[in-house]
């Protein structure tokens, strides 16, 4: 194999830097030509490629985000598009692609392997909900700039003897949120796994003072049924029945800009080395991922059916640790 690409695709994540930077380097050291694909899979239909030497990924391992870019792209996920994908491949004489990024991504590496492409994928989402790999590129990162919100609003909440509401990403999985809620301390955690009541978070926040203490954190995931603004909105409407109100501080998309930190830019790493290799040996339809403390390979085929589960035991664990 001669010339790869590499791309980024979904919503950005801190360390996806270091992983482009591993795979160019890496299939440099192999006698491999290496492209980056601007803008996700709409660059790859476009053919809007630019060749990547050792220097072009120099000083870009501190940066957040990811310097190729990331795009929606509807038109892949037709047959049509990824044909488009495959003959803007072949034109450049591409014969091995990376993609980095989470579900979506993985979904369309599944889609032009299906169609007899090469690709490796790399696992990279902060949401963590990624099947075959333990932890993923960002989630590190993006749980550390979390944490660091609820630990600065405990000292105002603390102060005014105030309950408060920290709302996390995590449409679909609550990983964020539960490991944010527990390293954090929070009384309450709130994600899309198990369902919970307002009147029952309620009760916590209230036993949360009873029990003397000075605040009441609780820590809520976006995709949550009752996510931040929906928990606020019915404390307001029963504040004379409750006894007391909600601010909320939602994250958003704070939490994918932060600066990645040692242990996502060694993942990324590791992993990018690895996707390369694959392809090098010949191995491709994989996902490379971390399980056990190791990369391996886990074919797509299994990552685009398969659901990765929380640890649902973590819930009792911080509801102890709560009290």
């Amino acid at each position: 194999m001669k010339r790869i690409a590499v791309l980024t695709s979904g919503g950005d994540a801190p360390g996806m830097n270091a992983a482009i930077r591993a795979v160019t380097r890496t299939g440099l050291d192999f006698g491999m030509e290496v492209f980056g694909v601007n803008h996700g899979y709409a660059g790859l239909i476009s053919g809007d490629y630019r060749p990547l030497s050792a220097r072009d990924v120099g000083d870009v391992m501190q940066r957040g985000g990811t310097f190729l870019g990331s795009a929606r792209c509807p038109e892949f996920r037709t047959l049509e598009g990824q044909q488009k994908a495959l003959n803007a491949l072949a034109a450049q004489g591409i014969e091995g692609l990376v993609v980095i990024g989470g579900n979506g991504s993985q979904t369309g590496a599944h889609a032009l392997s299906s169609l007899g492409f090469p690709v490796v994928g790399i696992a990279s989402t902060i949401d963590n909900d990624l099947y075959g790999s333990e932890l993923t590129i960002g989630v590190d990162t993006a749980l550390n700039i979390a944490l660091e919100a609820i630990d600065r609003l405990k000292v105002t909440a603390s102060s005014h003897h105030r309950a408060f509401l920290v709302e996390v990403m995590g449409r679909d999985c609550g990983y964020l949120a539960l490991m944010a809620g527990i390293a954090g301390g929070a009384e309450v955690i709130v994600i899309p796994e198990v369902e919970v009541s307002p009147e029952e978070i309620a009760q916590q926040l209230h036993a949360a003072y009873e029990r003397g203490k000075a605040h009441a954190i609780g820590v809520v995931a976006e995709g949550a049924t009752y996510n931040a603004e929906r928990l606020v909105h019915y404390f307001k409407e029963n504040r004379e029945r409750l006894g007391f109100d909600l601010r909320s501080t939602t994250l958003g998309h704070v939490q994918r800009g932060g600066t990645p930190g040692a242990y996502d830019r060694l993942l990324a790493t590791r992993l990018g080395v690895a996707a390369v290799q694959h392809l090098q040996k010949g191995i491709h339809g994989v996902l490379v991922g971390l399980q056990a403390g190791k990369i391996v390979p886990t074919p797509l085929d299994e990552v685009v059916t398969g659901k990765k589960e929380l640890d649902l035991s973590l819930m009792e664990l911080a509801n102890i640790l709560a009290k």
